[in-house]
């Protein structure tokens, strides 16, 4: 939990200091991430789409309008926070699966 707390608020989920893109090597290979990006990104998206396209959108063109502005503007809101979150879900796979080759640093709490 800490470690996904400390992802949600944009900080190096090993330590909780400093920005999140700095001293930690998330991406070793590419594309490991896919996964977390897809669970907080896309499938968000794709959720409030098909909510706003299925839902309001078929009765009330105006409620369209202001629902998908909204939700756009909730999506750009939280972007860095939904990003980080997956850095973090990403760091914890690394240090609960770990491979030889991973460079985690040893916890500095």
């Amino acid at each position: 939990m800490t470690a996904l707390g400390r992802g949600l608020r944009r900080r190096c989920p090993h330590c909780g200091g400093g920005a999140l893109f700095r001293g930690l090597v998330y991406e070793r290979n590419q594309g490991d991430t896919w996964l977390f990006t897809i669970i907080g990104d896309r499938i968000p998206i794709a959720a409030m789409i098909a909510a706003i396209y299925f839902g309001i959108g078929r009765s009330h063109r105006v409620l369209m309008v202001i629902a998908f502005c909204v939700m756009g503007g909730l999506i750009f809101w939280t972007a860095r926070n939904r990003w980080g979150m997956g850095i973090a879900l990403h760091y914890l796979s690394r240090v609960y699966w770990p491979e030889p080759t991973d460079p985690i640093p040893p916890s500095y709490e």
